[in-house]
């Protein structure tokens, strides 16, 4: 007990020097947080939340200060390398393929980079589109332009046609280093990029006869490994890197990433996992052109010192025998990537490796103690943020389920905050004084971040910038950004995912969660690809709910069983009416899966050419659509 009451006099002390508020000011939050709490449950999520409070905000403090330090001092990420650098230059920074790459290595290489680059012409400001598959060299190209102040744009290497026209045309990329195994896909664009664009192809031979068309590796042999001498200023704020959002819903479009930024992100471990420490070997099969794989897991190396392994691409099947060979101790997820792993055959590697740590995000609850159980993982760092975002949460102490907290004790803290909206169009609900209503616990909130004093990354486009941008939230004139996603919190502060804004549908007056059906499904099913949208049915008010279901290898489905485990786990509500089986679904490179044409399609017999079914009222059973039951369906005239 005298241990949780110093706790709690150190909190006090803590939160009046990180917030700068009078020491009067404080009691009349806490009175407040005692209000909100129903007052007699105040004791008991104060104690049972101090710890947690306090620990994180005391790593938070001194990742804020050394941030600080960093703008004051002028520091760049190239200038934060050099600093890890010369505590060890010798120390392994990547391992790939079977060959390691040390921190000298890592300075040597970037040098060529800027020396080249630097005798082609190019000066800061200056756009080039980087489009390489995941390895050391990605990360030297993009550290070496940094030294020239020149602006990489990272390219998703699953675009082809407009999708990668657009991302290298819309950053006005002056050229674009691409792998020679993708070769292919630029040419086949090449025509309709701007006459003075400079091709350079790194790997062996391209075979894609591009005009213009030069081998980096070739040019770089004869390029000096001295730092480059550059007269042009340097500032943390200086654009570093374009990072593309995913492109779930149009073009993926550009986010503006600066040095301050990329700085600040690394320390998202520290702020997750309390015993991460530099020693740690890192397991990074992310792709590096997203910031979870590309800044997290390469900001490790590049300013803590510690060794990441990195991978082409993701494997599920080698992905244990990875761990164990390069003695990885942290790796890294997102999206649907711990289901791939549970969905593989039983490995014995799967027990034999050193990970004490999983982090990342996007790892659904229904399967968060078989990813623990299975692979004897102790701890699973899950964590909530956006790339262009300023809204973030942390699973500090390993709750299961849940992507992080806000505190109950000091509310508002975190800048954070949760309003109701509706969950398919995404409009605020107002109150009759026109500001935002706050989300109570338990009820589905919108995700929203102040912007006074609490920076955000900014699209390249203002026009897009502008979208996410809401005013007059809680006092008129103030300013949030918004995510578009719905999160859910408890009593103790703790946050959980819901949904993202236009996924949830609504039927028979209902909101649908289309994440919790889709997980629900997937585990019904032994954790197959399952997507779920809602559709539109005539005379019928909302939509229906519809599962697009993978049968890979077209073993079957047992619809009756299935159909048994949907009344245990689903109101009726939430029960897809209709289904339709399909070979595959696309997965992004965040291993998200994709929705948009199969919601295009629809139960549309015509333009759907996969097995489709509905629920029969009648029948209590799911039977398959053919065009008697289509046309009655489109008519309004079936029952359901």
């Amino acid at each position: 007990m005298a241990f949780i009451w110093a706790a709690v006099v150190a909190s006090i002390a803590f939160l009046l020097h990180y917030t700068q508020l009078p020491w009067l000011l404080l009691p009349v939050l806490w009175f407040a947080a005692f209000l909100a709490s129903g007052g007699r449950s105040f004791p008991r999520i104060f104690f049972r939340t101090a710890l947690r409070d306090l620990r994180f905000f005391w790593a938070l403090f001194g990742i804020q200060a050394r941030a600080k330090k960093n703008l004051k001092n002028g520091v760049t990420v190239a200038g934060v390398f050099r600093q890890t650098l010369a505590k060890h230059p010798q120390k392994a920074a990547f391992i790939f393929e079977d060959k390691t790459w040390t921190f000298q290595d890592v300075e040597d290489y970037s040098n060529r980079i800027a020396n080249y680059f630097k005798s082609q012409g190019y000066k800061k400001g200056e756009v080039v589109a980087l489009f390489l598959e995941s390895c050391p060299e990605f990360v030297c190209l993009w550290l070496g332009l940094s030294k020239l102040g020149v602006i990489t744009a990272l390219v998703n290497t699953n675009l082809r046609l407009k999708s990668l026209k657009h991302c290298i045309t819309v950053a006005e990329s002056k050229a674009i280093i691409y792998g020679s195994n993708l070769a292919g896909a630029v040419k086949d664009i090449s025509d309709k990029l701007p006459k003075d664009s400079q091709f350079y192809y790194f790997g062996y031979d391209s075979n894609s006869n591009i005009d213009q068309e030069l081998n980096l590796m070739m040019e770089l042999e004869r390029c000096s490994v001295s730092a480059p001498v550059t007269h042009h200023t340097k500032s943390p704020n200086d654009v570093l890197l374009y990072i593309y959002t995913s492109g779930t819903t149009g073009y993926p479009k550009p986010v503006v990433i600066n040095h301050s930024r990329f700085l600040l992100v690394p320390y998202v471990p520290y702020l997750v996992v309390h015993s991460y420490n530099p020693d740690d070997i890192i397991y990074n099969t992310l792709p590096l052109y997203h910031t979870n794989g590309g800044c997290i897991g390469v900001g490790a190396c590049l300013f803590n010192g510690n060794t990441v392994a990195l991978r082409r691409k993701f494997s599920a099947s080698r992905f244990w025998a990875d761990c164990i060979e390069t003695k990885a101790t942290v790796a890294l997820y997102i999206g649907e990537l711990c289901r791939f792993l549970l969905a593989q055959p039983y490995r014995p590697s799967e027990m034999q490796h050193s990970l004490r740590v999983l982090m990342g995000n996007g790892l659904k609850p229904q399967i968060w103690s078989n990813v623990q159980s299975r692979f004897g993982i102790r701890y699973i760092g899950e964590y909530y943020g956006l790339t262009e975002g300023n809204v973030g949460f942390f699973n500090t102490d390993n709750t299961p389920g849940t992507c992080g907290f806000v505190s109950r004790i000091v509310p508002g803290l975190m800048r954070s905050n949760f309003i109701k909206a509706d969950p398919v169009t995404g409009d605020i609900i107002r109150g009759v004084n026109g500001l935002a209503i706050s989300a109570k616990p338990g009820e589905p909130g919108l995700a929203v971040g102040k912007i006074k004093g609490n920076p955000y990354a900014r699209y390249l486009s203002q026009e897009e910038t502008s979208k996410k941008i809401i005013c007059d939230v809680f006092e008129k004139g103030d300013s949030y950004y918004v995510t578009g996603d719905l999160l859910v919190t408890d009593e103790y502060g703790y946050v959980r995912f819901h949904d993202r804004i236009g996924d949830t549908f609504r039927w028979r007056g209902e909101n649908v969660s289309t994440a919790e059906v889709e997980a629900t499904i997937s585990n019904i099913l032994g954790l197959r690809d399952v997507v779920v949208y809602g559709v539109k049915v005539p005379g019928t008010e909302g939509r229906a709910g519809m599962a697009a279901i993978v049968d890979e290898d077209n073993k079957g489905i047992d619809l009756v069983e299935l159909l048994q485990q949907l009344k245990e786990h689903l109101p009726v509500y939430a029960r897809p009416i209709f289904l339709r089986i399909v070979d595959s679904v696309t997965v992004t490179g965040t291993f998200k899966l994709q929705k948009n044409k199969l919601r295009e399609e629809g139960y549309d017999i015509n333009a759907a050419k996969d097995k489709l079914l509905y629920f029969d009222v009648k029948a209590g059973k799911y039977l398959e659509l053919d065009e008697e039951k289509y046309a009655k369906f489109t008519a309004g005239e079936m029952n359901i």
